[in-house]
């Protein structure tokens, strides 16, 4: 009997401590935040949470949303897509996030997507562009609960054609991609077909892996054909190492990317010296005077003692667009949120005012940088023709 008794008084005590559990929940907004923190491509995760800190950080300063703060639950996908869909199963089934901010990248976003999509709560990723992040391709239908606050590939891409053979008077190009990445594979296919459609040559064209580290013989072959302008759409790590060899060869023609190339590291691995003459398309520059990056960029660098790039800046937008909605809604109803973000106009954000169209994509103008002894710099700002 006394043993039963002491059952049923542990069982009592375990509802209890439940309920002060759920209580102390209940004081928080709680949002997953899933990020490539290691890894190949960590300098894209880190510097998106850091921007997404900040707009919490900020959000809680000024009293949080209906009076409760926001808890950012961090995890590491480690740049693997197949860590990145067990991170976001732990967030919702664990951690019971009310949405889902990340990854960075379009193959690790894309293994979440059906993980958010079951569960039925809104994700918002600052930078995987590939276009079928929020379109289905096989039915073409708009993915519910999937938005994107940065543009998509083919936009870039465009722009980054029209700036080639329009301000940099190249008419002859190669283009270097890898050929074993979507977003690499991608921009190469919109990147050539607007040049040729300009009137424009391909002179010569080829992949690489992830592997290759020896890029020379094809750098080579390029100089040969009569490349005028050398566009490599790839991550910075083999950017750095494809610039720095050709510059070795004696190739001094402008290089031209996209997104993939902003990190710090492209400096560090290539020297600063290298990069001159060399440009990429982009979400933002920190050089851009408009008052709200200039506010953005001191508030970063009081936090963090560096200068954001282009994945903190969208980290934040990101993050102050969610907490946005989440106080005009007075909802943390995960459906009321999805909602909410689709039916999003003129938000001010600090890499553009943010219009969602049918498809959850913004639409907003593309930023050039050129690379100027190792320091970014606005070129130029072109809004995409179609």
């Amino acid at each position: 009997m006394k043993r039963i008794m002491l059952i049923a008084f542990i069982a009592l005590l375990a509802v209890s401590l439940i309920g002060c559990s759920s209580e102390e929940t209940s004081d928080t907004i709680k949002i997953g935040v899933n990020y490539e923190l290691s890894g190949p491509v960590a300098t894209y995760g880190n510097n998106t949470v850091d921007g997404i800190k900040l707009a919490i950080q900020e959000v809680n300063d000024a009293g949080g949303i209906n009076g409760k703060m926001v808890e950012a639950v961090i995890l590491d996908n480690k740049s693997d897509p197949a860590e990145a869909l067990s991170v976001a199963t732990k967030l919702i089934a664990e951690e019971q996030v009310i949405a889902h901010l990340g990854p960075a990248t379009s193959g690790a976003a894309l293994n979440v997507v059906p993980a958010v999509t079951d569960a039925k709560i809104p994700m918002i990723s600052g930078s995987a562009t590939n276009p079928d992040v929020t379109v289905d391709p096989a039915t073409g239908e708009t993915r519910e609960y999937v938005f994107r606050t940065c543009f998509t590939d083919p936009p870039q891409a465009i722009v980054g054609a029209a700036f080639a053979m329009d301000n940099l008077g190249a008419k002859k190009v190669a283009i270097y991609y890898d050929n074993t990445n979507d977003y690499s594979k991608g921009l190469y296919q919109v990147f050539k077909a607007e040049i040729e459609a300009a009137g424009g040559v391909v002179v010569a064209e080829e992949g690489f892996s992830a592997d290759d580290q020896e890029f020379r013989p094809t750098l080579t072959k390029f100089k040969d054909a009569g490349a005028e302008l050398v566009y490599v759409p790839a991550y910075y790590e083999k950017v750095a190492k494809i610039i720095s060899q050709a510059r070795e060869l004696g190739i001094d023609v402008p290089f031209l990317g996209a997104d993939g190339w902003d990190s710090p590291d492209l400096v560090a691995i290539a020297g600063a010296a290298a990069l001159n003459n060399t440009y990429f398309t982009n979400h933002y520059s920190s050089s851009d005077d408009a008052p709200e990056v200039a506010d953005f960029v001191k508030a970063f660098q009081a936090a963090y003692d560096k200068t954001p790039d282009s994945f903190a800046a969208l980290g934040y937008d990101t993050a102050k667009l969610l907490l946005a909605v989440i106080a005009e809604t007075g909802s943390e109803d995960p459906q009321v949120i999805t909602d909410a973000l689709a039916a999003t106009k003129d938000f001010p954000a600090v890499t553009g005012t943010l219009t969602f169209d049918e498809f959850h994509n913004p639409i907003k103008e593309i930023a050039i940088i050129e690379m100027v002894d190792g320091a970014q710099v606005l070129n130029t700002k072109i809004a995409p023709s179609n």
